[in-house]
Parts: structure tokens; sequence; C-alpha cells
């Protein structure tokens, strides 16, 4: 009989990427399993949002969705859990900290169901909708779902007892906010008094390999046809470990960290940054300016331009979804607005892949530890487009073109308030070197250092293939020093 109930209890799907992962199911009375999680609306929304935002336009085959990457997430949690339990135990006991902690039970729940609920905000095509729709409000898919977990699947959360690995200890319930802290990416003026365990915890959600990342580069690059042969996931776990300095990698593993820290980056260069999809980017980003107030409109006005807050409207956000977006904006052709019929054309166009955009040419550069980004021009792309403009010929310094620079952040970090990186405040990412011990910065490894701290793609482009030599060329007298030579031989 106890078989019989652990089979009620107990579900399974299969993924391309993880093979099967379980969940669980449990039908007790004012229980909640986390399948009726899975079910919920706000998670099964994720379906209808593009994990590769606009790279799906590139990839044919790239069509995976933000549901099963959160899937993924979930189940990476219960492994980093598994292998990382008996090193968050110690190391709480080895600093005294005076703080009970959770249940095993509790802690694989928690970070099954923030790995699960990280991406439950994002609105259409992901990080874009991020930079050209939030931050309007001074939000990011992060805060904003933050405040889903609190207002809208709390009373579900709490409710949870069990996950397919055991059940939580009698007085335990699962703490809602607990979850919203470890999706959120801490910042230098975010408030440490929590739980230190609770700090340790964030790093597999906030740092250089975590829940999100590890899912999201074995899923895109199987889904892109890019390969999995070299990324050692399970290699990363095993010798991963918490310590009072933070999440903490054995020398062993390191080369398995290097391998993927560089396929990651990899990933951003090939596919995430690909030149089609920034023209796809810049397009879109046409688009976004003149429809923002039409892309979510109040549904009782949707005549009326009105660009809202979700957090003001979540009921609506839920609802609003890649796939609703572009149903609507197909069918602002039969719009009573002359505006919306006007912005039908340009939609059509660019869900046909009629994009504008010609890249002209394009310089990658790289950023040491030692090189100040900030301060370099292509740290600003409207320096860098003077720059550009000066070095045209004088009839064409008129013309129209868009500097398109990409940046990706290879070795993370975050700093305090004096400038310096603080491991602590993040309690991520640090290097056990077996010989002498001792635990030390990643950044003290040569191998480590090796890695640019940062990079940045940065494109010319135009909409007029007659300018794509004379951009190019300036972009190379830019680029080649040649403006800083002397006029004598002094």
């Amino acid at each position: 009989m106890r078989l019989i109930n652990y089979y009620e209890d107990d579900n399974l799907v299969y993924d391309s990427i993880h093979g099967y992962i379980p969940f669980s199911g449990s039908k007790i009375a004012d229980e909640v399993s986390e399948r009726e999680i899975i079910d919920s609306a706000w998670v099964q929304r994720l379906r209808q949002i593009h994990q590769l935002q606009t790279a799906w336009f590139v990839y044919p085959t790239a069509e995976h969705s933000r549901f099963q990457h959160s899937l993924g997430s979930m189940h990476l949690a219960s492994k980093i859990i598994d292998r990382l339990y008996t090193s968050l135990v110690d190391t709480c006991n080895e600093i005294n900290c005076n703080e009970k902690l959770p249940s095993r039970n509790y802690l694989e729940s928690l970070v099954r169901m923030a790995a699960l609920l990280h991406d439950v905000g994002h609105g259409p095509f992901g990080h874009f909708f991020d930079s050209k729709y939030l931050a309007r409000f001074n939000l990011n898919h992060e805060k904003l779902g933050a405040e889903i977990i609190r207002r809208k699947l709390a009373p579900m959360l709490q409710k949870i007892r069990r996950n397919p690995h055991g059940e939580l200890d009698a007085n335990e319930t699962l703490d809602p906010e607990q979850i919203a802290f470890l999706i959120v990416r801490p910042t230098v003026e975010q408030n440490t008094n929590v739980p230190f365990w609770l700090r340790l915890l964030r790093s597999l959600f906030s740092g250089l390999y975590t829940v999100d990342n590890m899912d999201f580069v074995l899923r895109d690059a199987y889904m892109t046809g890019f390969g999995t042969s070299i990324i050692d996931v399970d290699r990363l776990i095993h010798y991963s470990f918490f310590t009072k300095e933070g999440l903490t990698i054995h020398q062993k593993g390191f080369a398995a960290l290097i391998r993927f820290l560089n396929v990651r980056g990899e990933l951003f260069r090939s596919i995430y940054f690909h030149r089609e999809v920034r023209a796809i980017d810049l397009t879109l980003s046409e688009l976004f300016d003149k429809s923002c107030g039409y892309i979510f409109p109040n549904p009782l006005m949707p005549e009326v331009a009105d660009v809202r807050n979700p957090l003001e409207c979540l009921d609506d956000y839920l609802g609003f979804t890649e796939s609703s977006l572009l149903v609507d904006v197909s069918r602002f052709e039969w719009s009573t607005n002359p505006i919306k019929r006007e912005l039908a054309l340009l939609w059509q166009k660019f869900l046909t892949r009629k994009i504008p955009f010609q890249m002209a040419t394009e310089k990658t550069i790289l950023f040491q530890s030692d090189r100040r980004e900030h301060t370099s021009i292509f740290g600003n792309e409207e320096i860098l487009k003077q720059m550009i403009t000066s070095k045209l010929p004088e009839q064409l310094r008129s013309i129209d073109f868009q500097i398109d620079c990409a940046r990706h952040q290879l070795r993370g970090g975050i700093q305090n308030e004096t400038g310096n990186k603080q491991k602590n405040l993040n309690m991520q990412n640090c290097l056990f070197e077996p010989a002498t011990k001792t635990i030390r910065p990643l950044e003290d490894e040569d191998l480590f250092r090796y890695i640019p701290q940062s990079y940045r793609i940065c494109r010319i482009y135009t909409k007029n293939i007659e300018h794509i030599v004379p951009l190019a060329e300036a972009m190379n007298q830019v680029t080649n020093g040649a403006e800083f030579d002397t006029e004598t031989n002094m």
C-alpha cells in the first residue's frame, strides 16, 4: 500500500536535456503539490514566451520556451541541494551563526520553487522587454517575478509540503518571501540582515554557474545545434560545496568551470549576439518605440494608447505573452485607430522577416580587469557614433546609421561602496586548493584571469547598402589608432 501511495504522489516528465524530471503530485487535502504550481496559470504562461528572445527568428529549431527552461532549472536545483546540503550544514555550524537551519527537504523545496519561478515575471521577448518596457517603471523580470510570487502565488506556495525526495517538517511552512529573495539579483544596497544560509543559497541563482545558466547553456546549445559535448554540468556540481566564503569549487572541477564559461561566452557571441539577431532587435526596438502604448493596452480601451505599469495590473499581465502580442499586432490593420493601422504595416514586415538593417562592420573588444570598460569609447554608443561620424566624408556626415554594442560579462562580481569587490556580499564563487587547503578568490588563478572580464561586439547597421563601405572605413579609422599619430618625427 505504501508503494501504491508513493506512485500516487510521484510524477515524471521527460526532458530532452535532463531525461526524466520528477515532481510531486500529492492530492492530500489542504496541501498543494508541485504539479499544481507547475499547472498554475502563471507558470503555464511561460509556454508562450520563447527562451531565445528573438534568436528563434534566426535558428529554426530554437523554438523552446521559458517553461521548458524553468522545469530544467528546478531539476538542477534538486541535484545541487543533494550534493551541497552537507557542506551547507557544516559551514553554518562552523561559523556558529546561531540560526536554525531548516530541514533538508525544506531547503530542497525552497530552491526548487525558486528555480521553477525565477522567470515567472518575463514578458514578450524576454530580456528585450525588460529594457524596452519594464525599465520605464524601474522594473525587470526578476523584480516583477518577486511581486508575482508575493501577491499571486504565495498562498499556494505556503501549502507545499513535499518534493519528490521527502516532506517538510511538521512545523515548517515554505516562505514565499525567501523564494522572492533568491530570484532577485543582489545589489550593493542589498540589506544583508538575512539568514546566512539563505545568502549562501542565493549564490545558486546569481553567480558564475547557477541553476539558471547551467540549464540554458545546455538547452540553448542543444536546441540551436551548437552542441553540448564539452559542457560538463555534472562535474561542476560534483566538485562544488559551500564554505563560509561562499560557493566554492574544488580545483579538480576548475577546468570544467573554465570550459563552461567559455562555452557560455561563445553562445553569446554566436547565438544571442548573432549579427542578424541584433538587426532584428534594432527593428523590434523601433517598433516598440512607436507601438509602446498599444502592445499592453487596457482591455476596456484597446484603441487608446496607454503605457501601463504591470505591477498595477497583474491580472492583465497574466494574459500578456509573446503569443498574445503577436496576435494583437497582426490585427492592427482592422483597427479604428489610424495610428495602429500604420503600425500594422511595420509589424507585418517584421513578422515576415523583412529586416531593414544591414550590418556594415563589427569590432569585438575584450576588457580585462585592469582595462576600464566604462572609460572606453565602446562603453558609450553616442560617443562612438560621434567619432565615426567625424571620420566619414563630409558629404556623408548626415547619413542615418545605428551603433549596436552588445555586452557580455564573462566574470561577474558586485562591488561595495568603496569600489572593491566584496565576495561575501554575493556569497559566490571561490576556489579550493587541495595542496595548501586554502580557499581563495577565483581571480587569483592564472587561468581564470586569462578569461576577459567582459567584451563588447560593436556593430554598425545601416538601412542603405551604399553606406556600408564608408561606414566600415570610418570604424577602421576610429579603432586602428591612426587618429593619434603626430605631425612630425619628433
